[in-house]
């Protein structure tokens, strides 16, 4: 009885006991490969929280929200850093050296896209409406309460990341994107327009003080970052400005008058110049005639005055042979200018005339008349 073969229940039992360890050997290494996939992933999930911080760049790592740190020390610098996968943590990149730009355009009129680049091309954007539309025209009052429209372009980097991200010295927890600063940048290029527009009149921002207006903004630009600690740096600001469009001729008339105005005090001054520079040349040239003319007489005077000191005491030795020689001289000097001459009288009383042929070529010095004693 020992020797009977086994019941047959037990042989069927045999082939599903195997077919069940291949389901589940099946089923193990399906949970090792998962297992693997699963620690493949975290591994991957951790690897992406790495990233670089450019050169040119600084970072902020906010977990849910809030800034992981304080101060500069939340603050990242170039490099290679980690943190934990979005949404657990994020990072906000920030260039510190890369020139941004914001435009205001609260006070300019409502222009489309394409309108800009015609306008920008020197084109004509078309005719404009009867009036201001106050819902999409923007415009600026000025101080003598006229209406123009102003565009201010700011160029700006940032300067102190800390102060950039975290505004007032740190004092908040609010991490600033790229978006927020160019917003808080905007606001205040809005209000140093619209306050400046306000401190000058029309015609010192349209022709008279471009530049000055120009500056005036810039520098109230410069006053409130500081003021703000929005931790930038002003590069640049440059000032569009347009009278109202439906006055497009009367104010193109008063700059044609205010430039002929101009032209004709330059030429006014032009003028005056030339007449004052011909004027002191003249007075110059004068002077030094009377200058050169006083000089000649004074030596003139003085040589006359030295000559008759010199021939008074040949005068009190001998009158009468002055006398004679002074009387030859002047006749010489009166017959050499005339052919003809008459004496007054004759001994009897009565005019006798005398006509003489006189040599016209001036007589030889004479020597004794040049010096009577010889000497």
């Amino acid at each position: 009885m020992s020797d009977s073969p086994v019941p047959s229940h037990d042989q069927s039992a045999q082939p599903q006991d195997a077919g069940s360890q291949a389901l589940a050997e099946a089923f193990q290494s399906s949970f090792r490969v998962v297992q693997v996939v699963m620690v493949l992933m975290v591994l991957a999930f951790f690897a992406s929280g790495f990233f670089t911080v450019g050169p040119a760049e600084r970072a902020v790592k906010l977990r849910f929200g809030k800034t992981v740190g304080e101060g500069d020390d939340a603050i990242l610098g170039p490099g290679l850093h980690w943190s934990f996968p979005y949404p657990i943590d994020e990072v906000v990149k920030i260039p510190i050296t890369e020139i941004q730009r914001v435009t205001s355009n609260n006070g300019w009129y409502y222009t489309t896209h394409d309108q800009d680049l015609l306008e920008a091309s020197g084109g004509d954007i078309g005719p404009s409406g009867p009036s201001l539309n106050p819902a999409i025209d923007g415009y600026v009052l000025t101080a003598d309460t006229n209406i123009i429209h102003i565009r201010a372009t700011l160029t700006y980097y940032i300067k102190n990341p800390t102060l950039a991200v975290f505004g007032f010295a740190g004092e908040t927890n609010f991490a600033y994107s790229l978006t927020g600063i160019s917003n808080a940048v905007l606001n205040v290029l809005d209000n140093s327009v619209l306050y400046t527009a306000a401190k000058y009149n029309v015609d010192d921002i349209l022709t008279r003080d471009v530049a000055g207006f120009q500056d005036a903004v810039k520098l109230r630009v410069v006053n409130k970052v500081e003021e703000e600690h929005l931790g930038i740096s002003v590069d640049q600001c440059t000032i569009e400005r347009n009278a109202p469009r439906q006055l497009k001729d009367v104010f193109a008339a008063v700059t044609i008058a205010s430039q002929n105005r101009k032209k004709m005090i330059i030429d006014a001054n032009s003028y005056t110049n030339r007449v004052l520079s011909t004027a002191s040349a003249q007075a110059s040239t004068i002077l030094n005639q009377a200058t050169l003319a006083s000089a000649n007489y004074v030596t003139n005077v003085v040589a006359e005055a030295r000559r008759f000191t010199d021939i008074l005491p040949q005068y009190q030795s001998n009158p009468d042979l002055y006398r004679q020689q002074a009387v030859m001289l002047a006749w010489g000097q009166v017959l050499s200018a005339s052919e003809n001459w008459l004496e007054p009288a004759s001994q009897t009383g009565e005019p006798t005339e005398m006509r003489l042929q006189l040599n016209r070529e001036p007589p030889p010095e004479n020597p004794l008349l040049a010096n009577p004693n010889g000497k």
